[in-house]
């Protein structure tokens, strides 16, 4: 594959050279993984910069419909969007659905819009493991605005905070009551939360759970990363597209804000050393399944396995191996 025009295809915005770009960046394969590294570097320099946000939220909130809804409207205000769809692998099989884009017939056909479907693997937190280096690709590309769906997520996953720049939380009405609000974990992340689904008779409850949220990040500790008012409840309807164009606004606000404040590249920034260490990690752990490391793995596992060993003496006994290895 040749990197360099591969890379110029990208910056003049085509569509496939980008999907080509994404599928080389997620495949496992060592070679793929040193031409997705010269890529990625070849692209750092072009200086582009999309708004990245991040959308989380239980499984059944509308997070797609949301998207298609949200996305249009961009697109009618000659906004370049991208989707980054990270769907659940099964832990079984391995495979994935990918059917993201069939709930965004709408969206997937617009010419200022591209969506792209992506298993999560094995990779936790909601997002999938290159779902980072993907976002740069499509700020490459030239967007303008980057959305990364999660897969369906509870408390915890907040990973997708550490690749975007603004991190919407979707409820659904009668989601929770105020305590559910102060609960740390993923509501302490958001930048906005948005309940959804406020129409026809579920809009009446859609309002009282707005209320409740909105008192319980009252109670949250101020980040300073916030200027006053935020982070803010605040209730859209994707189905009437009732309420977007009022977030879209509050959105700009913030990220404006962040810009001139300089916490928007400290945020990047930050990200950055965040993925530096996951890198590590992973190149670390995927040691252990390498040559000699990997048969001593064996044999303490097969000791704990059965019972000659404890799994931390086991474990002391592998980092020991490593240490002197």
């Amino acid at each position: 594959m040749d990197i360099d025009t591969l890379a110029e295809k990208i910056l003049a915005g085509d569509r496939r050279a980008l999907s080509r770009a994404i599928t080389l960046v997620e495949s496992a394969r060592e070679d793929h993984r040193a031409q997705a590294a010269q890529l990625l570097q070849r692209l750092a320099g072009s200086g582009r910069q999309a708004l990245r946000i991040g959308l989380s939220g239980t499984p059944g909130v509308g997070k797609s419909t949301f998207i298609e809804s949200f996305g249009m409207m961009l697109t009618r205000q000659g906004l370049r969007v991208a989707v980054l769809a990270v769907d659940p692998s099964s832990a079984r099989t391995g495979g994935s659905i990918l059917g993201d884009k069939t709930r965004m017939p709408e969206l997937a056909r617009a010419p200022q819009a591209y969506i792209r479907p992506s298993p999560s693997q094995t990779h936790l937190g909601g997002i999938a493991r290159r779902s980072r280096e993907a976002v740069a690709l499509c700020e490459a590309a030239g967007f303008d605005v980057v959305l990364v769906e999660t897969v369906g997520v509870g408390q915890s996953e907040t990973v997708v905070a550490e690749i975007s720049d603004l991190f919407l939380l979707l409820l659904a009405p009668a989601g929770g009551d105020e305590l559910q609000g102060v609960k740390r974990g993923i509501m302490e992340m958001a930048d906005m939360i948005l309940v959804n689904k406020a129409d026809g008779d579920l809009k009446p409850t859609a309002t009282r759970t707005c209320a409740d949220y909105a008192g319980a990040l009252r109670l949250l500790r101020k980040r300073p990363q916030d200027p006053e008012g935020f982070p803010k409840a605040m209730t859209v309807s994707a189905l009437e597209k009732d309420g977007l164009e009022k977030a879209w606004e509050e959105m700009t606000t913030l990220a404006d804000w962040r810009r001139a404040e300089g916490h928007f590249d400290r945020a990047r920034a930050a990200q950055a050393r965040f993925w530096f260490r996951e890198d590590v990690k992973q190149a670390l752990l995927a040691e252990l399944e390498r040559g000699p490391v990997k048969a001593k793995m064996a044999e303490l596992s097969d000791a704990v396995a059965a019972g000659e060993t404890t799994p931390t003496l086991a474990a002391e006994q592998m980092l020991a191996a490593l240490r002197t290895g």
